[in-house]
């Protein structure tokens, strides 16, 4: 019996279009991250939750006029906050490090 496949749909995505500096919220700078930087290529950037890893990627390349080789993402929790006895959380926010081709790189300062 021959298995019946649907054509592909296109784009998933029901959110609505990010401009490029609407992706990329921030870097973010700290000794682990520039220790990335120096080391490996990869560059940390706070970014937009509804941007997708090909929206990231084309958002980096747009703004920095760099290659991007890999882009990782992480959906991080915000922290439980307390202020005297109103307890409260930060917001959550979505980070994603951006790994460049060797010939590429990005200077914050």
């Amino acid at each position: 019996m021959a298995t019946i496949r649907r054509p592909p749909r296109g784009d998933q995505r029901t959110g609505p279009k990010l401009e490029p500096y609407q992706v990329v919220l921030r870097p973010l700078i700290t000794e682990k991250t520039t220790h990335l930087s120096e080391r490996q290529n990869a560059y940390t950037f706070e970014v937009n939750q509804l941007a997708t890893k090909t929206e990231i990627k084309d958002a980096i390349e747009t703004l920095f006029d760099v290659k991007v080789a890999h882009v990782h993402t992480q959906n991080r929790r915000g922290k439980p906050r307390r202020y005297r006895q109103i307890v409260g959380r930060m917001r959550n926010w979505k980070k994603a490090v951006v790994t460049l081709h060797d010939e590429h790189r990005i200077t914050f300062y």
